[in-house]
């Protein structure tokens, strides 16, 4: 089967999506699939044509051309050209996007079926065309239920034509090693943006730290936060407690998980970001805000805490209970990985997309078909 695999961003940007994307796509073509990617060619001057593990990777500047009507259309000329060349048996587009708005224009090109998954929320400016998109597609896909719900609410009329594919995590060779309280380490790994809500982690971090002289608060990602929240530290005394990791290679992730006490997911939005997972495979409890898909990843006092998002102090105390409570830490770091192996395995999550692809493109579905289960 041909596949057109329209992410939103890819390679060489990192994040939770972009891992998941590449891993599926990856897995995908080890079952006798073929993939091209088209993404957005973004600012870091990356070449218009390239390849990732041997698969043709399409750029385009999607974003930097809406505003200026000739190079809209020569972009849109070279996408239906490239359509025509690859001749896809399925679209499949990873995150809605400003994108989108290319590939509506361009359906007519070669008419395929077209998936969309949801991995993420979506700005308010965009409700129209994420509407449009969800609403012309042949199936959704919902990476949790939460993020699903939000697309149905938006475009209701999709509820026969979508499911949930929870993300998933392969699990690596490296083994999880035993939990370590003294000195505590907190974890922070993803990208420092304001939904990510990194700020509450310091601040819970500047109330723990005056109950625990030793701790220690890692953060590796980067982000548009980054120096805002390095000047947070640094106005709260915090510099010499507080590392900044930057960017992580994925094969890096394992090993700085091993080395924290507890994973902090303070986000104010999410979907089902992957590093609650990559913490659960390493048997690490994880504290997290309620919000989006992480209390379909997490069962609270169970696998981990969940606190309200709203509460710094929350945070604080949820993570003050598991430092001065190492039994239940390491009981709910064991019980997580049990459950992330049990329902989040990664080759349920191929084959779920393996089936759906296959069942796509045999039904010959197109929009008149959303109506019925393929």
């Amino acid at each position: 089967m041909r596949v057109m695999f329209w992410p939103a961003v890819f390679w060489p940007h990192i994040g939770g999506v972009q891992t998941m994307a590449a891993g599926l796509m990856t897995a995908m073509r080890e079952r006798g699939h073929e993939f091209i990617v088209v993404t957005e060619r973004g600012s870091q001057g990356l070449p218009s044509e390239d390849e990732y593990e041997g698969i043709a990777v399409f750029r385009f500047p999607f974003a930097s051309v809406l505003r200026d009507a000739d190079q809209l259309m020569e972009v849109r000329r070279e996408v239906i050209r490239l359509k025509r060349e690859f001749a896809a048996d399925l679209l499949h587009t990873a995150a809605v996007s400003a994108s989108d708005f290319f590939n509506l224009t361009t359906k007519a090109a070669h008419p395929a079926p077209w998936l969309v998954s949801l991995l993420g929320a979506w700005p308010n400016g965009f409700r129209s065309l994420v509407r449009y998109t969800l609403t012309s597609a042949d199936w959704v896909v919902g990476c949790s239920q939460a993020i699903l719900q939000r697309g149905l609410e938006l475009a209701p009329q999709i509820s026969s034509c979508s499911s949930v594919i929870y993300n998933a995590q392969k699990p690596c060779a490296t083994r999880p090693r035993p939990l370590k309280l003294d000195p505590p380490v907190l974890l922070y790994l993803g990208r420092l943006s304001r939904e990510k809500g990194v700020d509450r982690a310091i601040a819970a971090f500047a109330a723990l730290a005056k109950r625990f002289p030793r701790i220690r608060l890692v953060i590796a990602g980067d982000g548009p936060e980054r120096d805002a929240l390095e000047q947070r530290t640094v106005g709260l005394g915090l510099e010499e407690a507080v590392q900044f990791l930057g960017w992580v290679s994925p094969e890096e992730v394992p090993g700085l998980i091993c080395e924290a006490s507890v994973v902090i997911l303070p986000s104010r939005e999410d979907a089902f970001p992957l590093v609650g997972l990559e913490a659960a495979l390493m048997e690490r409890p994880v504290v997290a805000t309620k919000c989006g898909g992480i209390p379909e990843m997490i069962v609270d006092r169970e696998t981990g805490l969940l606190i309200e998002k709203a509460s710094d102090g929350d945070l604080a105390e949820a993570v003050r209970s598991l430092i001065e409570r190492p039994d239940d830490a390491r009981r709910m770091g064991r019980a997580a990985r049990r459950r992330a192996l049990r329902l989040f395995g990664f080759e349920k999550h191929v084959e779920a997309y393996d089936e759906l692809y296959k069942a796509l493109v045999s039904s010959g579905r197109m929009k008149d078909g959303c109506r019925r289960a393929p």
